[in-house]
């Protein structure tokens, strides 16, 4: 039986492949029965230091579905950071208003330090290029809702593997169900070697690629990301990359049955949307898996579940 209650999540590497699979099964039954009144008794705080839609919108409904209360804010702007407050404050009080804290931060390591001073848990929900821990929990949601299982999936990886943390999360986690990794990227935005090490510790293969196409047909995920202007220091670096790759339609007509398309979203123009029609296509489901994920999380962590 895992023991999540009271623990933060700042890593996805936090919680073992026990915990992980608890966290999903118990998303299972908030996507049957998603209106459980459990936290009419709490109050979560929602600190958004950077803009957000599905994330933070997704906990606000998984809270709101759940019967709890909501505090926060949606822009530091509209905070007392605006005023100079630092975050260790910021963490120190809103502790003493909050059951659990669910945070997103602009600064690599921002969750982990709040964790450490924080009375509450911690919810990671992205700090800068770092982590992404509950859209990796709904990732892996989606893969085990649309192939059965999370065992020996080919997976493609596809755009901005070098800032995506969605990524970097996901590929952790993967290590976890002996996967397969293609990554396919432009020179300049491969997949950090401190990750990829996480591959080579597993003993699993990854292969790298700067064509697209070559890799589609024989792949049961392809999860496709879009090149992040806002965390390149030096914009025309940006202008070089940002349409490197484009999944249309006509590319699929050859992939297997079972392949999936995910998009941790927000879309730019690498999945046109002539794809959206097609039955592979499962970012917008996906997208939805993450409330059933986020009530499961918040549920386990407050020892409700």
């Amino acid at each position: 039986m895992s023991n999540i209650k009271g623990k933060s999540l700042i890593s996805i590497t936090d919680y073992s492949k026990e915990d992980i699979l608890h966290i999903l099964d118990i998303a299972e039954g908030f996507e049957k029965d998603q209106r459980q009144k459990l936290l009419d008794q709490y109050v979560i705080a929602s600190l958004f230091f950077e803009p957000s839609t599905r994330t933070r919108l997704s906990f606000e409904s998984a809270v709101q579905y759940m019967g709890g209360s909501i505090i926060g804010f949606a822009s530091a702007d509209t905070s007392s950071v605006r005023k100079g407050e630092s975050l260790k404050d910021t963490i120190l009080t809103v502790s003493n208003y909050s059951d659990l804290i669910v945070m997103r931060n602009p600064l690599d390591g921002s969750a982990r330090y709040a964790s450490e001073v924080a009375s509450v848990p911690i919810i990671n929900a992205g700090d800068g290029a770092n982590q992404h821990p509950t859209q990796c929990l709904l990732d892996l949601y989606s893969i085990r809702k649309t192939q059965g299982t999370l065992e020996n999936i080919n997976i493609a990886l596809v755009g901005d593997l070098k800032y995506g943390r969605t990524v970097h999360s996901l590929v952790q986690a993967l290590t976890l169900f002996n996967a397969t990794f293609h990554l396919v990227s432009p020179e300049s935005l491969k997949l950090p070697s401190s990750v990829k090490k996480w591959i080579l510790d597993a003993n699993l293969k990854y292969h790298q690629y700067i064509d697209f196409k070559s890799v589609i047909n024989e792949m049961d995920i392809i999860y496709m990301t879009r090149i992040q202007g806002e965390r390149f220091p030096d914009p025309l670096e940006y202008e070089k990359v940002k349409n490197s790759f484009i999944l249309d339609n006509s590319m699929l007509e050859d992939s297997k049955p079972n392949l999936r398309i995910l998009h941790p979203l927000p879309r730019v123009n690498e999945i046109s949307e002539d794809v959206d029609d097609n039955p592979k296509a499962y970012y917008f489901q996906q997208a939805r898996n993450g409330v059933y994920v986020r009530q499961a999380l918040i549920a386990a962590i407050l020892g409700l579940k």
